[in-house]
């Protein structure tokens, strides 16, 4: 696990993030079949737990791949700020100097970048409340059974 947190932050490798939301996009496909009820109640109770680690658990990668990203953002940002605030033959508000950065080409290139990764986490932050929707489903039902209403359907 954590196998994209490390290959994009630990090692500081922003090239294979193309490959990092391919495999995230991937495993959202497979992660919506998981939020269906089907089979066995008794048997989606209990994978349900193992499911939502596993689900939770990609959601916190992605989260620390985005925030790595914004700190590399800012990190630039500075940069062309900096190049701006001492280069500049008059003196810039600091205003109409975020503005010249926002258009530069790398920054624009970075939030597109985030832009795609906050995606993701966003689609991830849905799976794992379709899973929590999930097992409030399951449990009711199991309730419902319990108190003897065996013919209830979904």
């Amino acid at each position: 696990m954590n196998k994209w947190y490390r290959a994009i932050v630990l090692n500081e490798d922003i090239s294979k993030i193309n490959d990092c939301m391919d495999y995230f996009e991937d495993e959202l496909k497979e992660a919506r079949t998981e939020c269906k009820i089907k089979g066995s109640l008794e048997q989606a109770a209990a994978r349900l737990p193992g499911i939502f680690e596993h689900r939770y658990s990609q959601l916190q990668e992605v989260e620390s791949i985005l925030e790595y990203l914004n700190i590399e953002l800012r990190r630039i940002r500075s940069k062309h700020f900096r190049i701006y605030k001492e280069t500049y033959n008059t003196e810039l508000a600091d205003r109409i100097i975020d503005k010249y950065v926002d258009g530069e080409d790398d920054i624009v290139a970075w939030s597109k970048i985030l832009n795609s990764i906050a995606l993701i986490r966003n689609q991830y932050i849905s799976i794992t409340k379709s899973l929590d929707q999930k097992n409030w489903l399951i449990g009711h039902i199991v309730r419902l059974r319990t108190a003897g209403i065996e013919d209830a359907t979904i």
